[in-house]
């Protein structure tokens, strides 16, 4: 049977179907034609054009690689192309350790509940040699991503109604514990905010606390007899819960350590994006056109990324500060489908991965596997959006997890043709500080 797939919209996660609702955490705070003003950008943004064609090879050589399949990976099949499995996550634990994780092939062994079980083998990689330092077999029940690295050397590992914290050691140890099924979490640039969603029947209270467990299927899918989502912001030492709120599908939730932003639509394709304070009030930080609702990352504390759509059916990627400077533009081609950004710790750079088709498409046109040339990955400086890196990953893992960038953003590690291939690059070029750019014409405040 010919299988098709669906070219999903500029702004949606790879698997997850992540939708912008920060309005569901509170009320807008200005009503359509009583918007603020937004910061008026007093620098002329640099407009790139990112690459849309996969290169015969790298854009440099890597510095060194690590074979895989020693260590016991094997490539998914071709089927799964379009199911977004998150069968690998790749992570520097430091700059010279790094953790890959990847499924296990076997038998698929069903669970109580719909969970579907499966292995995970970790492993921790000490650079350049590719020397193992720690192993481990981990056991997690559902097909979405289960890991997230924090600094220090330390990550979370996410099953079922458990996070649990590891380090370079692999040991885990419990951290916190969920009503219901946690489908998804996400972090602020310095970690100390949890965005996280969980399945959890009406009643249910905090973390931690009792209540009747919902399930979910392999693809997160709910039920018969689930409740809503339960959306938290939490402090991630204490575990304090800031915010809360219902909703009907996965959030996306973008947070610094300030609040969280929304988008508040203006006139036509016009947007105005609004950062909530956790102590309270909103500020306007600037504004874009984009012809779908924008996606919104924090790079750092500092700076946004704002992924938009053009009316050609292509996108743009424009990056700003949270004092309202708009710092540059780049373009992306309708010929990549499937964007996953992933970031250095340090928030200096990008990486940016996308599936290269042999054709332009426009969001919901379906595609056919054969459509699907290979996986593009560009590594981008946050400051001044330049192209450090140009490489293809392979096998396509459209879910991503086969980049990483180290906590310098000087080095960048790819699973591709059958090594974890590792690039060293220069010292990305640094964000300026406040005090060196002009003042807004309309600076925001709380």
């Amino acid at each position: 049977m010919e299988k098709r797939l669906i070219a999903a919209e500029w702004g949606l996660r790879a698997g997850l179907g992540l939708a912008a609702m920060a309005a569901t955490l509170c009320a807008a705070p200005a009503a359509m034609g009583q918007m603020p003003d937004a910061p008026a950008p007093t620098l002329i943004p640099q407009e790139r054009v990112l690459p849309e064609q996969l290169a015969d090879k790298p854009s440099q050589p890597p510095a060194f690689q690590i074979p895989v399949a020693p260590m016991g990976f094997s490539p998914p099949g071709a089927i799964s192309l379009g199911l977004r499995n998150s069968v690998v996550s790749l992570d520097f634990l430091d700059e010279d350790r790094l953790l890959f994780t990847f499924r296990v092939p076997g038998l698929v062994h069903r669970g109580t509940g719909e969970y579907e079980e499966r292995q995970i083998r970790a492993v921790v990689l000490k650079l350049p040699a590719g020397t193992v330092e720690a192993e481990a077999l981990w056991t997690v029940h559902d097909r979405q991503r289960y890991l997230w690295a924090l600094s220090g050397g330390r990550f979370l590992l996410r099953n079922r109604n458990n996070l649990e914290m590891g380090d370079a050691t692999l040991e885990l140890k419990p951290f916190l514990r969920f009503p219901g099924p946690l489908l998804w979490l996400e972090m602020d640039p310095t970690q100390q905010f949890l965005v996280t969603n969980s399945r959890e029947p009406a009643a249910a209270g905090k973390p931690g606390g009792a209540g009747s467990q919902a399930t979910v299927n392999g693809f997160g899918q709910r039920t018969e007899g689930e409740s809503d989502l339960e959306v938290r912001i939490l402090r991630r030492e204490s575990g304090q819960v800031v915010l809360v709120s219902r909703a009907r599908s996965t959030v996306h939730l973008p947070i610094n350590s300030d609040g969280y932003l929304e988008s508040l639509r203006a006139r036509g394709d016009e947007w105005l994006l609004n950062l909530n304070y956790f102590s309270g009030g909103s500020a306007i930080l600037g504004r874009v056109e984009s012809s779908c609702p924008p996606l919104f990352d924090f790079l750092s504390q500092r700076e946004v990324l704002v992924t938009t759509c053009t009316s050609p059916g292509a996108g743009k990627l424009v990056a700003m500060t949270t004092e309202g400077r708009r710092l540059w533009d780049a373009e992306t081609s309708n010929a990549t489908v499937w964007p996953i950004v992933v970031r250095s710790p340090d928030g200096s750079r990008l990486g940016r991965e996308a599936l290269a088709v042999s054709h332009p498409v426009r969001a919901r046109e379906s595609l056919d596997q054969d459509d699907i040339k290979g996986q593009l990955v560009e590594v981008l400086d946050a400051a001044d959006g330049k192209v450090v890196l140009e490489t293809s990953a392979s096998p396509i893992l459209d879910a991503g997890g086969n980049v990483a960038i180290s906590p310098s953003g000087r080095r960048v590690a790819v699973l591709n043709g059958g090594a974890v291939q590792v690039f060293e690059l220069p010292a990305p070029t640094p964000l300026l500080a406040p005090s060196s750019l002009a003042p807004a014409a309309h600076p925001p405040g709380r």
